[in-house]
């Protein structure tokens, strides 16, 4: 028996070195695949190590693509059903468009049932994942608190006070005239800039930027017509540099002090201390929006596509990047991605002073901000529509268009893309 035990232990052994028992080993390891772009490939890379801890048999594979070529690359996998990855990273301005054609995992259903999570992340961020037929597509990582940063050695050098620039629009305008005669620098980079606030803002329930809750367009609005005609008055009153957000000159500008408030999310503080403006150290404050123009812009979300593999690894690992304090919080501090996790805001990282911006707890501000930002719910054509309503605002600053004849034209134009997208087999 001895003998035959050895024998044994020694047949085991070699079964474990040789090259098809490493086959066999290999075979039980899996590989979870995830779409993302910068700088969100990046947060996934360094919480791999602590995924793997919990998950030492599974490996993550990152795909990273640009910006848009991320999202480009993902629509034509989507549309085929091949190529899939098992979770894909979804900006905001493309959650609408993905979701059609429910070619993405409803988890409101079980097994993932993300509704009973729905009190711990920010109201706001959980509206834009859910689809008008009640399907929850996604679940929000980061999110796009809309704040004001300026630069404090500007607003100095004119005489005027945070409180000019936040009190009311004719105020912002009015210290951005100042600031003009005393220093040379614009206000804002681009009049298409007061336009992406105002019609973000004053939004009824269930309904979009873009669209009502049936889907209509809603152009031709109070809201649209108010924000094209503030849009048109900074133009007149010569506060913008006429400068596309994230073009050279915009670059340049704000680099050099040219521009003297940006208006944007809040992870925009971190790009400019890490990337745009490092010199810019110091002179950079934050504030609310003009007049309580609570906005958003931007966020990130987790999807899983319907013809995913590994539909039970994606949710673990979903639900440790998006419902996990601690991934959260490491993404806040490394990459200024403000969650969407509501019970990551009591962190003692809120409290500390951010010293690009001279030393502000501007985090605090963003943090009081989340709770008033409107519930707005996405559709598949808000890309389309808002090429559509930037390029006429463009013919009423550039070539005197009417403004209620502009948003016409963008109604009627947007009302025939929704009927030829509704008509599509």
């Amino acid at each position: 028996m001895n003998l035959a035990w050895a024998f044994w232990r020694r047949a085991c052994v070699a079964i474990l070195l040789c090259p098809c028992g490493a086959g066999v080993v290999a075979a039980a390891q899996q590989t979870l695949v995830v779409a993302a772009f910068p700088a969100v490939d990046e947060i996934i890379r360094a919480a791999i190590p602590k995924w793997k801890r919990l998950h030492p048999d599974t490996d993550v594979r990152v795909l990273s693509r640009s910006f848009e070529d991320h999202h480009t690359v993902l629509m034509t996998a989507l549309s085929t059903a091949t190529n899939l990855p098992d979770v894909m990273v979804v900006e905001v301005g493309y959650l609408g468009h993905f979701a059609a054609g429910g070619r993405l995992t409803d988890l409101a259903q079980a097994p993932y049932l993300i509704r009973a999570q729905q009190s711990r992340l920010a109201p706001y961020a959980f509206a834009q994942a859910s689809t008008r037929s009640g399907a929850v597509i996604a679940v929000p990582s980061d999110i796009g608190v809309g704040t004001l940063l300026y630069r404090e050695d500007l607003v100095q050098a004119a005489g005027v006070t945070v409180a000019d620039l936040t009190q009311s629009w004719a105020s912002y305008f009015a210290a951005g005239v100042k600031i003009k005669e005393a220093t040379g620098a614009s206000l804002m980079p681009h009049a298409r800039n007061v336009v992406e606030v105002l019609t973000r803002t004053n939004i009824a329930p269930g309904e979009g930027q873009y669209f009502d809750a049936a889907g209509r367009a809603l152009i031709e609005t109070p809201r649209f017509v108010h924000a094209f005609e503030m849009a048109l008055r900074a133009r007149q009153l010569h506060l913008d540099a006429q400068q596309t957000s994230w073009s050279g000159d915009w670059f340049d500008a704000v680099r050099h002090g040219g521009i003297a408030a940006v208006t944007s999310g809040a992870w925009i503080q971190g790009h400019l201390a890490t990337w745009v403006a490092p010199d810019g150290r110091g002179k950079w404050r934050a504030a609310q929006l003009p007049q309580g123009s609570w906005s958003a812009w931007g966020g990130t979300f987790y999807t899983i596509p319907k013809a995913a593999k590994n539909k039970k690894l994606a949710w673990d690992f979903i639900q440790f990047m998006t419902l996990n304090r601690d991934s959260q919080i490491s993404a806040f501090k490394s990459q200024s991605a403000f969650p969407a996790l509501v019970e990551a805001y009591a962190d003692p990282f809120f409290e500390q002073p951010i010293d690009y911006l001279g030393g502000q707890k501007a985090r605090l501000l963003w943090r009081e901000a989340v709770a008033h930002i409107p519930q707005v719910s996405v559709h598949e054509l808000d890309l389309d529509a808002r090429i559509i309503v930037e390029g006429e605002l463009d013919k009423v600053l550039d070539q005197g268009k009417d403004i209620h004849l502009a948003l016409h034209d963008a109604q009627l134009t947007i009302e025939r893309l929704t009927r030829a997208t509704r008509e599509r087999p």
